[in-house]
């Protein structure tokens, strides 16, 4: 680990570590086993982060560093994870598969600068704790 940044545990026991550093999510059993890697890996246009995607010339695939982490308490349980750059917040599965990604860089309402906390009480509802912006945003997602 280089600089772990957030921390969360699921049902099973196992251990989600934001390893900023090197770009990357650890994953651990209960014992402190390595089970396996997760990446942000997502597309973005570095000189515009609201326009990602494999239709734009500029984008391309780039693993993010990971800064916060949440696992949602559902009957699914899902890894909530946000970024750096481009200021992002991703819906993984716990397997690591990214089901969405929302947000970009900036100071506007939705938009995110440094994100270093989430909290994801239901499935409709995430709090940001968005450091350089000095606020905390409440987002309700589409039930």
């Amino acid at each position: 680990l280089r600089l772990p940044h957030s921390m969360q545990v699921d049902r099973e026991g196992y251990v989600y570590v934001a390893d900023r550093s090197n770009r990357r999510i650890q994953v651990f059993d209960s014992d402190g086993n390595f089970e396996r890697m997760i990446l942000l890996r997502a597309w973005y246009d570095t000189s515009q982060p609201t326009a990602f995607g494999p239709g734009n010339p500029n984008a391309r695939p780039r693993v993010s560093a990971p800064w916060a982490l949440c696992i949602s308490n559902g009957p699914t349980q899902y890894l909530w994870a946000a970024d750096e750059t481009p200021g992002r917040i991703y819906k993984i599965t716990l397997e690591g598969e990214i089901l969405g990604v929302l947000g970009t860089s900036g100071r506007e309402l939705g938009q995110f600068n440094w994100i270093h906390g989430l909290a994801v009480p239901s499935d409709d509802v995430i709090y940001v704790a968005d450091m350089n912006n000095w606020r905390v945003q409440k987002l309700i997602l589409n039930p």
